[in-house]
């Protein structure tokens, strides 16, 4: 916690993004995902897919700072029993959590904001997977083949023929924002990955407790109208709002990482893309984004790249927003 296009990831909180060194669940083998749990992985794209859709309504009735500070202030409030100081870790702890939360997606709504079509917004907050693949090998020593190599290339170079696109290039500062706030939510991961015996719920109150704040803050000196905003802001608004913050931030993120918990990578990771598929779906359905065959061919090569990148990934990257 695009969709102006978003997210939300949220980008994608569409995008919060975490790794699985956080979670201490043990973790099943199966062959294949159980029916019950594969009906509710899809459940759980299409939520972050609508999520898109719901972050755009928000970031119209709300600036989108503002729109995301009380976002995270709705899941810190949710979430504070569970809000626990790890001794020797809580700068790094610290660090996660404000690079994959309030940097990430103050960037990820101005853009969502600024952005005309939520469907290049879904496309973009996947960069986040070549992103951290890329950190990965230059800050944790990590080595990757020619694959994840291909992957890597393809994903960039669609989001370039995205980029080029006529209509795109009339609000390109919408979509470099996007690609910057999934740079910096993938940076945090960094520190994700150095966190130990920190539940994954842990991470998402503290991403919010120290989100809020400063987007609070920061929406105060930068923005403007956020009393008009907020009286004004009607069902639709504070129902986005409530979306956001119960369906994507609790019940999509809390399930998702039930299920890491039970299944290996190569079981979840390519159904992960159904959430930017939904989002498009949604956002050209819902909310009449125009795709022009320039953004279908660049948006297929990066969803590809993406996904050669995650089947061969070892760990496994939360895409959602």
């Amino acid at each position: 916690m695009r969709a102006s296009a978003l997210r939300l990831s949220e980008t994608t909180l569409r995008s919060l993004s975490a790794r699985l060194p956080v979670s201490t669940l043990p973790v099943e083998d199966p062959a294949t995902i159980a029916p019950r749990d594969l009906a509710f992985l899809i459940v759980i794209n299409l939520i972050w897919g609508l999520n898109l859709i719901a972050a755009k309504i928000g970031v119209q009735h709300f600036p989108p700072i503002l729109f995301t500070g009380l976002r995270f202030l709705s899941v810190a409030l949710l979430l504070v029993p569970m809000l626990r100081a790890h001794r020797g870790q809580m700068h790094t702890l610290v660090a996660a959590a404000a690079l994959t939360g309030p940097v990430a997606f103050a960037l990820l709504f101005v853009g969502l904001r600024k952005a005309q079509d939520a469907s290049t917004v879904a496309i973009a907050t996947q960069l986040g997977v070549p992103f951290s693949t890329l950190l990965s090998v230059w800050l944790l020593g990590e080595k990757i083949r020619w694959k994840r190599r291909l992957g890597i290339a393809l994903a960039f170079g669609g989001i370039v023929i995205i980029g080029f696109d006529p209509r795109v290039i009339e609000y390109w500062e919408g979509l470099a924002l996007v690609v910057l706030s999934a740079f910096f939510s993938s940076l945090g991961l960094i520190y994700v990955k150095r966190l130990r015996n920190i539940r994954p719920l842990e991470l998402q109150v503290w991403t919010a407790a120290t989100g809020a704040p400063v987007l609070l803050i920061l929406s105060l000196l930068l923005e403007s109208g956020q009393l008009d905003a907020i009286r004004s802001a009607g069902w639709m608004g504070w129902g986005a709002l409530a979306f956001t913050v119960l369906m994507s931030s609790l019940v999509a993120h809390t399930g998702w990482y039930y299920l890491i918990g039970r299944y290996p990578v190569t079981s979840l990771s390519p159904i992960t893309l159904l959430s930017p598929l939904f989002g498009i779906f949604f956002g050209v359905t819902l909310l009449n984004d125009h795709l022009t065959t320039r953004m279908l061919v660049g948006g297929a090569i990066t969803l590809l790249g993406v996904l050669i990148v995650v089947v061969r990934e070892k760990k496994l990257i939360d895409t959602g927003t």
